[in-house]
């Protein structure tokens, strides 16, 4: 009877210094295809098995790059990579919703994102009351058909509006039934905010987020604008990608992309996810 009380006790102490020990992040780190854009259209199959080879299964696409989908598909199951969002342009998500409804279900994606409202130089209210009611409309649809609607905010939406600023507008307006957001953490931080302060402002209105990290002293623009060789290896650069990860699993965050735009992502999107692996 002792030795049964005496395994127990090491079983669960075992059981609890793993808990301890597990990453930060319990789900999986997926990556934005839009990393490898330059890569996938030469050659669609090795780089999908090199995707593979890193550890990653979760992706975020909408693009076959030139393949029959039918055929994309089969590669994607062959290298146990699953779509968990596809794109939308706004302006066709505005007039024909039911074609991202079919996008999505086409790759089996649990969620639609949006990349970028259109506007002038200066991102308005106007601009942002047409999307409000956009996504709004769009996200009602979307809904319906099991599938959850994101904005993914670009730094021009936090321009100064009453008593904060246009993303706070758009988060109050947005209904969180119908649309949500994509964090995209450098995209937060290069127009100055802080995205550890925004998940903690509105917890579980970001189902999906983006880890990109940025080169210490890149100067930042509230223009949705910045030279995309100033994307660096997650935790080299000055986002603070560990607070951030401890902060979002708070929040709710439920599926995580790296993106990487620099011409380096192949050798880095390896790096960031073992610099991810290591966070405790």
């Amino acid at each position: 009877m002792y030795n049964r009380l005496f395994n127990a006790k090491k079983i669960f102490l075992a059981a609890a210094l793993l808990a301890i020990a597990l990453p930060v992040f319990a789900q999986e780190i997926g990556v934005q295809l839009y990393s490898f854009r330059k890569q996938l259209p030469g050659n669609v199959p090795a780089m999908l098995e090199k995707i593979s080879s890193m550890g990653i299964k979760e992706l975020e696409g909408g693009s076959s790059y030139g393949l029959p989908v039918d055929e994309f598909k089969s590669l994607l199951k062959k290298n146990n990579l699953k779509v968990i969002s596809v794109g939308a342009d706004f302006e066709q998500l505005a007039k024909n919703p039911q074609a991202s409804v079919d996008l999505a279900k086409t790759y089996g994606a649990k969620y639609v994102v949006v990349f970028w409202i259109p506007h002038t130089d200066v991102f308005t209210i106007d601009d942002a009351k047409k999307a409000v009611n956009v996504f709004n409309t769009a996200g009602k649809l979307l809904k319906e058909n099991g599938i959850a609607l994101c904005y993914h905010a670009h730094g021009y939406e936090f321009g100064a509006y009453g008593e904060g600023t246009l993303f706070d507008y758009m988060a109050e307006k947005l209904n969180p039934a119908y649309a949500n957001f994509e964090m995209d953490v450098f995209w937060v931080k290069h127009p100055g905010q802080d995205p550890v302060a925004l998940l903690e402002k509105y917890p579980k209105r970001f189902p999906l987020m983006h880890l990109k990290d940025r080169k210490p002293g890149t100067e930042g623009n509230q223009k949705g604008e910045a030279d995309v060789e100033t994307n660096v290896v997650l935790g080299t650069g000055d986002v603070g990608i560990a607070a951030i990860m401890k902060a979002a699993k708070k929040a709710g965050v439920k599926h995580y992309f790296i993106e990487d735009e620099s011409s380096r992502s192949v050798e880095q999107v390896p790096l960031s996810l073992a610099y991810l692996r290591s966070l405790k």
